[in-house]
């Protein structure tokens, strides 16, 4: 039987990237998301591509009890997790005051509660086989306040402290629990907040295979790109590009 890694926020991005990985590698491959029409494409290409088996999950995970509802389809199935990746998320770039506060609402929602309760969930069930491995996705925000984009990388911020809290907790239970710390990546992020993608950004590609076996080697903190590894000593660089990049 093959081990299966659920992916939220697969159909696009460094989600997408790592399910390609995955999938490569042999996985089994389960793949949640919003767009129907693009988890039926996402399922097809990786099936042609890597021969193994995919199941897509039609979710938004942005909404209370979402995590609730996504686990119980998967207990239904009886299908056991052994990867969980936690990628699934948004933010929004502004002005605090600016931004909608249904926009905000939404992106706490999913960066933050919806991560910690499919943790919940499934640390549970890893906690009862004595094995299992959980990536939950921040950001290089998570390591300092992040002015116009304050909501995200708060909540980045969140999902950092909270990873390492619970790696410690997991590991008397032969669980692991690794945080991915990208830098800027070449994805739809900055599209959807109506920005250009700067200069410089990581292929999601990269991002994927380095995220993938420092996993596999349990790495605490995951961060790709020798410059972003540097950036993370030197804060305040990475509040100005931002401040900068708003300002453009």
């Amino acid at each position: 039987m093959k081990n299966c890694v659920l992916i939220t926020g697969g159909t696009s991005g460094i989600g997408y990237a790592l399910a390609q990985k995955f999938a490569k590698e042999h996985y089994e491959v389960l793949i949640v998301a919003s767009n129907k029409e693009r988890l039926v494409q996402t399922k097809k290409n990786l099936e042609q591509a890597y021969g193994t088996a995919v199941h897509i999950y039609q979710q938004d995970l942005s909404k209370i009890g979402a995590a609730e509802e996504l686990y119980k389809k998967i207990k239904q199935e009886n299908i056991e997790i052994d990867i969980l990746v936690n990628n699934a998320g948004y933010g929004a770039i502004g002005a605090t005051e600016s931004i909608d506060k249904e926009k905000d609402r939404g992106l706490m929602v999913l960066n933050m509660i919806t991560l910690t309760e499919l943790c919940k969930f499934f640390l549970e069930d890893m906690y009862k086989r004595k094995r299992g491995k959980i990536l939950n996705v921040a950001s290089t925000g998570a390591f300092q306040p992040g002015p116009y984009t304050a909501t995200y990388y708060a909540s980045k911020s969140y999902v950092l402290s909270y990873s390492r809290a619970i790696r410690r907790e997991a590991a008397k239970y032969n669980v692991q629990v690794c945080t991915l710390c990208p830098g800027t990546t070449n994805t739809e992020f900055f599209h959807k907040t109506g920005k250009k993608t700067p200069k410089g950004a990581m292929n999601p590609d990269k991002v994927a295979v380095y995220a993938y076996n420092k996993l596999m080697k349990n790495k605490e903190i995951i961060i790709p790109g020798i410059l972003n590894r540097v950036l993370r000593v030197i804060p305040i660089r990475i509040k100005i590009f931002f401040v900068e990049l708003i300002k453009k």
